[in-house]
């Protein structure tokens, strides 16, 4: 077998992989370590502190010239709430590092801040420190600290063959949205609602905080993600982890008109936007069925449906999703990658 020279030719999750196989082992007071939304230490008073980084590049997150800065600011802090919300955590303190092209205009910066600030007040965050460098990429590189209570935060190898598979809000929105950017020309046949919405989805997502906290509050989920590459991807990091299968029916997952319009419009298949799209963070999380009442009241609770999509089953049973009105296909892992390596490319993963 080849080896591989680049990270393109390796894949981004065989480089994750191999990177933490050269990593020492880890301290004592360490609770999670890499694998998961987040990192967990114990405080040795009932709380584990939890950590989490997350980067935002030009060119590759947003596109610079068109990107409104206060919108990249909110998304920034978005996407890292967002993985404190998938263990069921509350966010505490953001640590911000920007990397400036010397040509950046400053009123930008004021505004990406004021979009970042905005964000960490409606969670309640504050902004303790970061760094400032110049390079030739704009770059908004933030950690994010929390907590949760010991024993308390939700991870991705528990789930149980048996248990249901719900997620909150909806899918496929984000992508969508992508789609109009890549496409402008769609605009002329999308209704102005429906744009809107995708356009919101994909630019600013609204992280589930108060709802992650809630499903901890009310008792029973066996395991959680964030959905930020895809929906099959994540569903794929859950089964991975816990040594599972997954089947999925189609007809349930909660797929808006408006992803529906835009996808017609743009000649693809809304399921696929909503497997493999991404960038949604929406909440995915498993539970046995008698819990599946207290935990969605409790979610809704918060203003935001949740929705049961399938059920896990045994490793055997395989990954699948069941179609209307009949027959299935695999579930694969559709969703966004760094890197693709060989597999990820020729579509044989």
């Amino acid at each position: 077998m080849t080896r591989p020279r680049s990270v393109g030719d390796l894949g981004e999750f065989p480089l994750i992989r191999r990177i933490v196989d050269r990593l020492p082992p880890l301290a004592p007071d360490v609770r999670v370590g890499p694998g998961d939304d987040v990192a967990a230490i114990d405080l040795g008073d009932g709380r584990w502190l939890v950590a989490t980084s997350d980067v935002q590049i030009a060119g590759v997150h947003f596109v610079r010239e068109a990107a409104d800065p206060h919108r990249i600011g909110r998304r920034s802090a978005a996407v890292n709430l967002s993985d404190v919300a998938a263990v069921g955590g509350r966010p505490t303190h953001f640590l911000v590092s920007l990397v400036l092209p010397e040509a950046t205009e400053v009123a930008f910066v004021d505004a990406l801040y004021d979009g970042l600030v905005e964000e960490c007040v409606r969670y309640g965050v504050d902004v303790i420190g970061g760094n400032v460098s110049s390079g030739p990429v704009l770059a908004v590189d933030l950690t994010l600290l929390g907590e949760v209570r010991a024993g308390e935060m939700l991870r991705r190898d528990g789930a149980r063959i048996g248990d249901a598979v719900l997620v909150t809000g909806r899918l496929g929105a984000a992508a969508a949205g992508l789609e109009l950017a890549r496409r402008p020309d769609l605009r002329s046949v999308v209704s102005g609602t429906h744009a809107a919405e995708a356009e919101e989805a994909f630019e600013t997502p609204s992280p589930r905080v108060r709802e992650g906290r809630a499903i901890v509050e009310a008792g029973g989920a066996t395991a959680a993600i964030d959905v930020s590459d895809g929906l099959a991807a994540d569903l794929g990091h859950v089964c991975d982890r816990s040594g599972v299968g997954v089947h999925i029916d189609a007809g349930a997952l909660p797929v808006p008109r408006s992803v529906r319009e835009i996808a017609a419009a743009a000649g693809l298949d809304p399921l696929d936007l909503a497997l493999g799209g991404g960038e949604d963070y929406e909440l995915l999380l498993t539970a046995p069925p008698d819990r599946v009442g207290a935990i969605i009241e409790a979610v809704r609770r918060c203003g935001t449906p949740v929705t049961v999509i399938g059920a896990i089953v045994e490793a055997a049973a395989g990954r699948e999703v069941r179609l209307v009105p009949g027959g299935s296909r695999r579930l694969g892992r559709a969703g966004f990658r760094h890197f693709r390596g060989p597999t990820e490319r020729d579509g044989s993963e």
